[in-house]
C-alpha cells in the first residue's frame, strides 16, 4: 500500500466519534491518532480513513462497505488480525463513523488485557543511577582557581616550541680519570 498523509481534518472527527469512556485512551502515532482500551489499540487514523480491530461478524459487515478491506499497513501481505481498513467513505458521515468506532470499541474490551512489554517496564525503571549532585566551591578556592589559569595557559605556551626548530646535541661530559 502506498503511504498516504493523514488529513489533518480527519483527527477532530476521529477524536469527536469516539464512545465517551473514560477507559479509553488516545496517542499520537504516525501523524495521526489511535484508540486504545486496556492497553489494545482498537481503532485509529490511517491514510484517508479509519483502522478497527473488529469481531468476526462485524468484519463481514464491514466487508460489504465498497473500499473496505484487511489491515496490512505495510503493504506486504501481513495482515493484523481482526483489524480492517474502512472505506473512506466513513470519514463523511460522523454517525456511521462513531458506530463503527463503538463496535470496535466493544469488541476490543472482550479481549485479554495487553501484558505491559520490556520496554514500558525498562522505562518505569531507570537502569543507571544519577549522578550525585556537585557541590558548588568556596569563593575563596574559585578565586585562587581563576588565578591559576593565566599560568597554566603561559606554562603550556612555553612548552610549544616550533616543530622546525633542531635541537642541539647534549654536551659532553669529561671522561673520569682512572687511578
Amino acid at each position: 500500500m502506498v503511504w498516504v498523509k493523514i488529513p489533518a481534518e480527519n483527527h477532530p472527527l476521529f477524536l469527536d466519534a469516539l464512545p465517551k469512556d473514560p477507559r479509553i485512551s488516545t496517542l499520537k502515532m504516525f501523524g495521526g491518532i489511535a484508540a486504545k482500551v486496556n492497553g489494545m489499540m482498537f481503532s485509529g487514523l490511517f491514510a484517508r480513513s479509519v483502522m478497527v480491530k473488529l469481531s468476526p461478524a462485524d468484519q463481514q459487515e464491514a466487508m460489504k462497505l465498497d473500499g473496505s478491506a484487511p489491515f496490512d499497513p505495510m503493504g506486504n501481505g501481513r495482515v493484523m488480525a481482526d483489524t480492517l481498513l474502512l472505506a473512506e467513505e466513513v470519514m463523511d458521515d460522523p454517525q456511521v463513523l462513531r458506530d463503527w468506532l463503538r463496535r470496535s470499541f466493544e469488541f476490543a474490551q472482550t479481549l485479554p488485557p495487553k501484558p505491559e512489554t520490556k520496554a514500558k517496564s525498562a522505562k518505569a525503571k531507570p537502569a543507571v543511577k544519577p549522578a550525585p549532585a556537585v557541590k558548588a566551591k568556596p569563593a575563596a578556592k574559585a578565586k585562587s582557581a581563576a588565578k591559576a589559569k593565566p599560568a597554566a595557559k603561559a606554562k603550556s605556551a612555553a612548552k610549544a616550541k616550533p616543530a622546525a626548530k633542531a635541537k642541539r646535541p647534549a654536551a659532553r661530559k669529561p671522561a673520569a680519570k682512572k687511578r
